[in-house]
């Protein structure tokens, strides 16, 4: 009889025949020394992925690591078939799940990494989780808590698959919704569709008096000019306003300033990097940077003069960013917005759910005790759950 993990080693290999019943390996990288042939192997992943994410491609993640991981960590995982790569990870050893104090391995993200998908090879998800899987296992822990998957996405139904053939599951835990731009239609269809009459006409109006006190224009960032001077606009734009006062805003730290600064050279360098601006009399009044890696995209920040938010320009910047359905190679853009955010989720209709799964690892008394660990964490959030009110609650 073939047992639970030997069939699971067989559907992971399936892509690994091809090189000769190879499977995958994985090599732990120094982020501060990726040399040329791995930059090269990581970017051309990045255009054949499973997935498309932007915080994972080599311009976003590699300086993310260098000037965001204080402590120093994570582990870059890079994992390789036959000489060629199919997946990159970034993980670290978290001390805590929840209230426990409890080591587990998850992924490793930072507050302005809005999407925790790896990027894998597409048709190779089930041999990135096996070796993924296998390293973590066999460096201790028995959880691995993977954050923002997207759900029912390719990379969660190949880790479902996987786990199912060995009768275990990666229970979800957080599961979250936010705004999705995805649509057939036309700009101005859809902005009509999604915005109703009474708040277009508002809309309007509010346009009308911001030009009655200067002429007012929206600009799209081109290839051929400098950045810097954009750059400079979006970090000054969002430290001037609520972000700023809280010491949330991306110049409020200053390696956060160096990551921005690195990572918009480096989407403009890589092509993915898409910059608006609307002007009042020259001055920049509303910014927002997209991130466009076909067929997705991702909305990585938006900023707006608070002394004119009476006129709404960031909303009438947004409606002028519909232009992105125009384009043929694109099928989505992600916010990356909080949910329920009661801006964008009032434009952009669509949704996206992403989900924190936890991994089971190792043999039978490690999947003895992460059973329990569930168990103990569905009760846990039980009762935290605030109480239905009954009615005579309502009455008083």
């Amino acid at each position: 009889a073939v047992n639970g993990r030997a069939m699971v080693f067989q559907a992971a290999r399936r892509d690994g025949d091809r090189h000769g019943g190879q499977a995958a390996g994985v090599r732990v990288m120094d982020p501060l020394a990726i040399d040329g042939a791995l930059a090269a192997a990581w970017d051309a992943l990045a255009d054949d992925a499973s997935e498309p994410n932007a915080f994972a491609e080599r311009w976003c993640l590699a300086p993310a690591l260098q000037l965001l991981d204080h402590d120093r960590r994570a582990r870059l995982l890079v994992v390789e078939l036959g000489g060629q790569l199919i997946g990159v990870a970034a993980l670290t050893e978290a001390r805590s799940y929840g209230p426990l104090p409890l080591r587990h391995w998850t992924n490793w993200t930072h507050s302005n990494h809005f999407h925790g998908a790896p990027l894998v090879r597409a048709g190779q998800e089930l041999l990135f989780w096996q070796a993924v899987l296998d390293w973590c296992a066999a460096r201790g822990h028995f959880v691995l808590q993977w954050q923002k998957l997207t759900a029912g996405g390719p990379l969660q139904a190949a880790l479902d698959q996987l786990l199912a053939l060995s009768q275990a599951i990666a229970p979800e835990g957080i599961r979250q919704s936010r705004a999705l731009l995805a649509s057939d239609l036309s700009p101005a269809a859809y902005w009509e569709a999604a915005v109703r009459g009474k708040k277009r006409k508002e809309l309007r109006r509010q346009a009308n008096r911001l030009a009655d006190l200067g002429p007012t224009a929206h600009r799209h960032w081109q290839r051929d000019e400098p950045i810097g001077p954009w750059v400079d606009a979006l970090l000054q734009l969002e430290a001037e306003g609520w972000k700023g006062r809280e010491g949330s805003a991306l110049a409020s730290d200053s390696a956060t300033e160096a990551w921005v600064r690195t990572i918009l050279a480096g989407a403009r360098d890589a092509g993915r990097l898409d910059m608006r601006m609307t002007t009042q009399a020259g001055r920049p009044i509303a910014m927002l940077v997209n991130f466009l890696c076909p067929p997705g995209g991702f909305s990585f920040k938006t900023a707006y003069a608070e002394d004119l938010a009476r006129f709404s320009p960031g909303v009438l910047l947004q409606q002028a960013n519909l232009d992105l359905l125009e384009r043929p190679d694109l099928r989505w853009v992600d916010s990356c917005a909080a949910p329920d955010h009661p801006m964008i989720d009032s434009i952009w209709r669509e949704r996206r759910d992403l989900v924190w799964v936890n991994i089971p690892l190792g043999g039978r008394w490690s999947r003895l005790r992460f059973a329990a660990l569930m168990r103990a964490e569905g009760l846990w959030h039980k009762l935290r759950r605030p109480p239905v009110p009954t009615p005579s609650d309502i009455a008083t």
